[in-house]
This record gives structure tokens, sequence and C-alpha cells, in this order.
């Protein structure tokens, strides 16, 4: 509970120092809503030229690109700390975190908190609204549980990527490119089913970066097409990449050598 607390304070910490740059910080948020807005406009106009994306109608995709950007702003507000870890690295910040009587990730989570990205949430639960109501699934309490389960899997599941990104700044000093292909690159591909791409592709993001576990298999039993009971499996089974992520962060810790900043 004290590190709930102790957390809390830090984030409300951060939003204040946020908001003393009001004009910048509006012009952030309202920047970051243009983003997703371009994109689901730019989806709306590939449907309504194409009509379908395989046998997946517009707003059937809708559901589970709704999910993706309600999950990724989530996700990059709370670990922002872990997205931008390299800064720590490299100004030896990350030495003073070594020294506190405190959890290391609890003071990296407390270290940012990009709460302009909200500006990217905003929009998700509109057309998640918008989705449920024009893409001819029947709701009930139980899809409505396995949706909610889509949203968490998926936070779980970026949040795990971004401290597996930051845990290689141990060794390379800065960030990799390559993780982006994971964070963004990922985000882009979990907006459309799977089934879309070629089949190495479903299996290595049902295997080993969990994505298809969040988004495309539960998507499946949303819309009917499957009664698996993998269906609802994959957004719990997705969700244990944190463990070794946060075991290998662990091990990246143990073996830090600072860059004598």
């Amino acid at each position: 509970m004290n590190a709930l607390k102790l957390y809390g304070h830090y984030v409300s910490i951060l939003i204040r120092s946020q908001l003393q740059y009001r004009a910048s910080f509006i012009m952030m948020v309202l920047g970051q809503a243009m983003t997703t807005l371009l994109y689901f406009l730019s989806t709306y106009f590939m449907f309504s030229f194409f009509g379908r994306l395989g046998d997946w109608t517009y707003w059937e995709v809708m559901l589970c690109t709704s999910c993706v950007h309600i999950s990724y702003p989530i996700a990059e507000c709370i670990a922002r700390g872990f997205d931008s870890f390299r800064g720590q690295i490299r100004s030896g910040g990350f030495d003073t975190m070594l020294v506190r009587p405190r959890s290391i990730f609890l003071q990296i989570f407390g270290s940012q908190f990009a709460f302009n990205r909200l500006g990217r949430l905003v929009q998700g639960p509109i057309m998640m609204g918008l989705a449920v109501v024009n893409s001819g699934v029947v709701w009930t309490a139980e899809k409505s549980a396995l949706y909610a389960l889509m949203v968490l899997s998926g936070i779980v599941i970026f949040m795990s990527v971004f401290i597996l990104g930051a845990t290689l700044c141990f060794w390379t000093v800065k960030s990799l490119e390559v993780v982006n292909c994971f964070t963004d690159g990922g985000r882009e591909l979990s907006q459309y089913p799977f089934e879309i791409y070629k089949k190495p592709y479903l299996v290595f993001f049902t295997a080993v970066i969990p994505y298809a576990c969040a988004f495309y298999w539960p998507l499946l039993y949303l819309t009917g097409r499957s009664a698996s009971p993998w269906c609802w499996a994959a957004p719990i089974l997705g969700m244990l990449v944190m463990i070794p992520a946060c075991l290998f962060f662990r091990f990246g810790v143990r073996h830090y050598t600072s860059t004598g900043s």
C-alpha cells in the first residue's frame, strides 16, 4: 500500500510539472489526438474503397483497433519511464536510483508519466462504442468481460515490451531501433486481424511477443468465428510475458556497470 501511495505521489508531481506549461501541454495532447484521428480516417477511407478486409468488415476490425488504441496509450503513460530509460543510463540517473532505499521498478515507473499521451486515449473508447453498436456482435456479459480482458492483457503486454527494451540499454547504453519494431510496429500490426498476415507472423506474435493472444484470438470469439476455450485462455497466458520481462530486467540490473556519467 505504501508503494502505491508513493507511486501516486510521483504521478501527481509529474502531472503538476507538465501542467506548468499549459499551452505546450494542450498542443501536445491535440497533436496526439490528431495522429489517432488521422489513422481512423485513413482506415475508414480504405474500407470505403475496398469494402472488406478478407471476410472482416470495417466495424469488426474497429473492435480490435479500438482495443489497441485503449491499451497502448495507457501502457505508454504508465511505463514511460522504461520507454525513455536510455536517458537514465546515459546521464547516470540510474546510479542514483540504485542507492535509494526504494524498489527500482517503482522508481522507474514513477520517473516519467506521459500524461499528454492521453490525447490518443480519448478516441479509443469513442471508436469502441461505435464498433460495439455497428459490428453486429450480440453482446453478453461474457463477451463484455472478454473485451475488458483484451484491454488489460494488451496493457500488460505493451508494458512488458517496454521493460524488455529498457533492459537492452544495460548493454547498449541507448535503446536499439529494433525495439520500435515490437512497440510501435506491434501496435500497428495488432490493429488488424492477424490472419491477414503470413502464418509465421501469427505464430511469432502468439508464442514470443503475444500480441495475438491479447487481440486476435479473443476477437475470433467476439465475432463468432470460434468458440474455442483458447480464445479465453490466450489473453490470460499472454500477460505471463511480464514475468520473464521483469526477470530479464533484474538480470540486467545485476550485470549493470555504470557509464561513469
